[in-house]
């Protein structure tokens, strides 16, 4: 039987987690011992969501050959962890991210993840968070096509037996409205994370919210029309 609890998918980076710091400083140290010239700012935001292979490919010089891009993915990855490991991790949750996650979790809401982290970066901090207890399922780039291909959310319905209709993607890229509305659900879009409100909503988002507040009340209208 299909169930008809809503169903809210969130993207992690940009729309709980404030990881522009973390991203663009990874970015800068692998660009940088390759001797190239990093991404500024500007163009690391435009690329973020996407699967690692697929962001760095656009960030990269065209001439780039397919070993020195894998090397440099790979860099990336070793910024990343490095930058863990030495204490300068700063991925803070963007305020009142906690107090939504707990209150949507305490209504009976059923709770998934589409991601463009890796397994292991999604895990880390899932851990530091104490997701585990909140979240019914993830999916992430390492589980297949990566956004804005419908996978993931197509994932976090099937595992959760949920019916399109009955779900709602949150993000704040261009790329998770695409992937939401490609698989047939709700969208709505924030606008304080790496892509900025004209860019989320030309994704496809039916709703735009600017503060966790406006977010909340979005999903209490949406689990209403559900529950109908």
């Amino acid at each position: 039987m299909i169930a008809k609890t809503p169903l809210a998918i969130f993207d992690i980076d940009g729309t709980l987690v404030d990881s522009r710091y973390m991203i663009q400083a990874a970015m800068e140290r692998a660009f940088t011992a390759r001797d190239l010239t990093p991404p500024v700012y500007e163009q690391t935001r435009q690329i973020v969501g996407l699967s690692l292979g697929v962001a760095i490919d656009r960030l990269a010089p065209r001439d780039l050959g397919p070993d020195a891009l894998a090397e440099l993915t790979e860099g990336y990855k070793n910024a990343f962890i490095a930058m863990r490991q030495a204490g300068e991790e700063s991925e803070p949750l963007y305020d009142g991210a906690t107090d939504l996650l707990t209150s949507l979790k305490s209504e009976g809401w059923h709770m998934g993840i589409a991601t463009g982290k890796s397994r292991r970066g999604l895990d880390a901090v899932m851990s530091r968070e104490g997701w585990f207890d909140i979240f019914d399922c993830s999916f992430c780039a390492d589980d297949g096509p990566g956004k804005p291909h419908p996978h993931m959310v197509n994932e976090n319905l099937r595992a959760l037996t949920a019916d399109p209709q009955n779900a709602v993607i949150i993000g704040d890229t261009h790329f998770d409205m695409s992937m939401g509305k490609a698989a047939g659900v709700h969208a709505i879009g924030v606008d304080w994370g790496f892509h900025n409100f004209a860019e989320v909503k030309a994704g496809g988002a039916d709703v735009m919210v600017s503060t966790m507040g406006e977010l909340s009340a979005a999903l209490t209208q949406f689990k209403t029309q559900v529950l109908l």
